[in-house]
């Protein structure tokens, strides 16, 4: 399939020192060591790239890849055979591999995208690393912090070389746009936050082997598995941890299995209470049991309180804020007996075109889509620190480790320092 690269290339070649001065002004992106120019030896050459692990997400991880006009689906690398042959059909102009090493030892792949089982990522991010690729791994960056410490320790070490992990919502457009809304005051005195991640599935997998049936169904074994709050809630944590701009400083937690009685020993069903050091708490609950409400982030202040609904956002303001200019002009939604401002980037976009903006946008991208598209912008027109540095991902991983421990126990765990040192 033939994609037109050159619109975007000229545009972003030729805008180069503005998108510079954007980035740095946002805090967000530092450029490293290495000059402001492009990674690549040919300024329109594609970022060839091999995908370890082709299970679920893997395969999502694939569809963007193959969809950026700057990435290639280069190769595929997955030890069971049978997904080797799912992966022939549905890239036949992927090479594919049984062993990573083979990846890893092929020049012509520049960056690395790991996408296997959280237990796996040490030992295929350090030696990718250490092989002197790109990488993008998913989170969390490991299931002890142990092992999450060894990455991030080898992501240190390897200057000049893009680590990023797959940690969504800090590259995501509507949640940075919420980010800016936050820190600036929107808010007033911020009192607490409320997440959730509700969806009906078992978390189980069947297969026609017993020794594949075990390995896919990792997530239920919690010797090798962050359950819920470490596999899922991970995302919403860091996202808390964003918008709070500081690490908590302890975790309560509850879990059972309230329906999915199977075997496990991995609670279907978890709430998390995690407090920050302004005294601002965090409520989180997650379970396999029940769709109902989906997944959405409330961020409550003394003068108004934010919701984040997929890529959608509005602002519900306390009868005694100051009023802010700008939402004079900003569609008004009615929430039951509550009134939203719309914060939504492409709101006026969409009622032009006659679309409802509190319906879904079919033309809106996924979570998975702009951090890739980061992934291969720092490439292209870094090297940057990531958003999502080694830091930012280590720092997640051990709240999310401690988190499951607190909901495996049924305690509270107060956060050490040295557990985030690296």
């Amino acid at each position: 399939m033939f994609r037109n690269r050159l619109s975007r290339r000229n545009f972003l070649k030729k805008s180069s020192f503005g998108t510079l001065s954007g980035v740095l002004a946002a805090g967000e992106r530092i450029p490293l060591d290495q000059p402001f120019s492009s990674s690549s030896s040919k300024a329109d050459d594609v970022i060839k790239c091999g995908l370890i692990g082709f299970g679920e997400w893997g395969r999502e991880i694939a569809k963007t890849i193959h969809e950026l006009e700057d990435t290639e689906l280069t190769v595929i690398c997955d030890h069971f055979p049978l997904m080797l042959r799912r992966a022939q059909r549905e890239f036949p102009q992927a090479a594919r591999e049984l062993e990573y090493q083979k990846v890893l030892d092929n020049p012509e792949i520049r960056a690395i995208f790991i996408a296997t089982p959280t237990h796996m990522h040490r030992e295929l991010v350090v030696a990718a690393l250490e092989a002197g690729k790109h990488v993008y791994c998913e989170a969390p960056l490991a299931h002890t912090i142990e092992d999450a410490r060894a990455i991030a320790q080898a992501a240190k070490k390897a200057q000049g070389q893009i680590f990023q992990t797959g940690l969504l919502y800090r590259t995501e457009p509507q949640y940075r746009s919420v980010y800016g809304f936050i820190r600036s005051g929107a808010l007033g005195k911020a009192s607490m936050s409320r997440s959730q991640w509700h969806y009906k599935d078992s978390w189980r997998r069947a297969s026609s082997s017993g020794e594949r049936e075990r390995a896919l169904n990792w997530r239920l074994d919690d010797s090798i598995s962050l359950g819920l709050i470490g596999e899922v809630g991970i995302q919403q944590i860091d996202t808390n941890m964003w918008m709070n701009g500081t690490r908590p400083v302890s975790v309560t937690g509850f879990g059972n299995v309230m329906f999915w009685n199977d075997g496990r020993n991995v609670a279907d069903t978890v709430q998390a209470l995690i407090q920050f050091p302004g005294g601002e708490n965090m409520m989180f609950d997650a379970s396999l049991v029940s769709g109902f409400d989906a997944k959405y982030d409330l961020y409550f202040g003394s003068d108004s309180t934010i919701i984040l609904r997929d890529n959608k956002a509005w602002m519900f303001k306390e009868v005694d804020a100051p009023l802010l200019g700008w939402e004079v002009y900003a569609r008004k939604d009615k929430f039951y007996k509550e009134t939203g401002i719309a914060l939504l980037a492409n709101a006026t976009k969409l009622e032009s075109l006659g679309q409802d903006p509190t319906a879904d946008d079919p033309n809106a991208k996924a979570p998975i889509y702009h951090a890739i598209q980061a992934f291969a912008d720092n490439f292209n027109y870094g090297p940057f620190e990531p958003v999502v540095n080694y830091q930012v991902a280590f720092d997640a991983t051990v709240v999310a480790i401690k988190a499951n421990e607190a909901i495996r126990t049924g305690t509270k765990i107060e956060f050490k320092p040295e557990w985030f040192e690296i």
